[in-house]
């Protein structure tokens, strides 16, 4: 394997050739039989193994840190007063307190033609929605008449919001979609985006970790369609992230902060579980309580203050994702890695394989 190589900031640096027909459409029927790709640092080795198998890659003392949050039905279909089709996602579902603003949500549109502002949607179930400002790259405020939660219709009516490479033949749907794309440990309801590298975890699989003495941690980070959204900048550093709201409970950051002063590893489920503790670790020093909006971006010549291990997704080239696992093992090793894993026909993104960084 390469070396880590040197430190760019150009975001051609960070693209891959991948063939479509190497994006997982459908989920495996038993989540824990995907493939794992084990990427070890220290020795900058690969490992072509099974997701079950991980059991062996962890240690007695060892905590796994997973992300709770649970994927809203945030897809809503309709039609516009003039008769077109349109579809709204919307983008911040389930509002923590104090961030509230009655009935209005920022929303995702796609129409053939853009509603025009103060028009009205008429979706599902009778309920209507108004466009309260013009729709700016695909987003507009839109304000939902009725008395109702937000939460309760979209549990009726609302569809699971896959990513837009999964394909359902026009309708982002699928029998098995609604439990598929949802982690077996999914309990906070807040996401429009399932954090995937949770996906492959069953709950026998979970169970038998807990045997082996390894320390299950949850913590919450509600997953925003910007984890989606294209990078648009030449040089990476002048992105910036999507805030997203987290939570982090006292007695799961005491468990944490514990086992970093005792010298254990800290190994993180997703991208998103990363990102969480390492901007707590970077305001506090240390994991701490925290319940608000982070919007850190991690990008490579970043320094890790928890985060010693991961397990991640296979992610698209020039992203946010793929320049965080860059950040934590180095971008040529990662590269390397990549163009392995589509030599030897993995499944990649969401519904795809597994990764290992050790």
């Amino acid at each position: 394997m390469q070396g880590r190589g040197e430190l760019t900031h150009d975001l051609d640096d960070y693209h891959y050739d991948l063939p479509e027909a190497l994006i997982a459409q459908e989920p495996l029927e038993q989540r824990e039989t995907c493939r794992l790709l084990v990427l070890r640092r220290s020795r900058e080795t690969l490992e072509h193994r099974r997701f079950d198998e991980i059991c062996s890659y962890l240690q007695p003392g060892d905590v796994l840190v997973l992300n709770d949050t649970r994927v809203v039905p945030a897809r809503l279909r309709g039609a516009k007063a003039t008769g077109g089709k349109i579809e709204l996602l919307v983008l911040e579902p389930l509002k923590p307190e104090g961030h509230n603003d009655g009935s209005v949500y920022s929303c995702l549109v796609k129409a053939a033609k853009p509603p025009k502002l103060h028009s009205l949607i008429t979706l599902q179930n009778g309920l209507q929605a108004e466009v309260m400002t013009p729709p700016e790259e695909g987003r507009a405020q839109v304000r939902f008449l009725t008395s109702e939660p937000l939460s309760k219709l979209l549990e009726l009516v609302g569809q699971v919001p896959l990513p837009p490479y999964i394909h359902r033949d026009g309708v982002n749907t699928h029998r098995d979609d609604a439990a598929f794309y949802q982690t077996v440990y999914a309990r906070e309801p807040g996401s429009v985006a399932a954090p995937t590298a949770g996906l492959h975890f069953s709950t026998g699989l979970l169970d038998e970790l807990d045997q082996r003495g390894v320390e299950i941690v949850k913590i919450t980070l509600h997953v925003g369609y910007g984890t989606f959204a294209p990078m648009r900048v030449k040089d990476i550093r002048e992105h910036a992230m999507h805030p997203e709201y987290a939570e982090i409970s006292r007695d799961a950051a005491q468990r944490i902060a514990r086992a970093k002063s005792e010298g254990r590893r800290i190994i993180a489920v997703g991208t998103t579980s990363v990102r969480i503790l390492e901007y707590v670790a970077l305001k506090e020093g240390t994991v701490k309580a925290f319940s608000g909006y982070c919007d850190l971006y991690i990008y490579p010549g970043f320094r890790f203050r928890i985060v010693d291990a991961m397990i991640t997704n296979f992610h698209l080239p020039v992203s946010t994702l793929l320049l965080l696992v860059s950040a934590l093992a180095g971008r040529k090793p990662i590269l390397h890695a990549y163009n392995e894993a589509v030599k030897e026909n993995y499944r990649f993104f969401s519904y795809g394989d597994a990764m290992l960084i050790l």
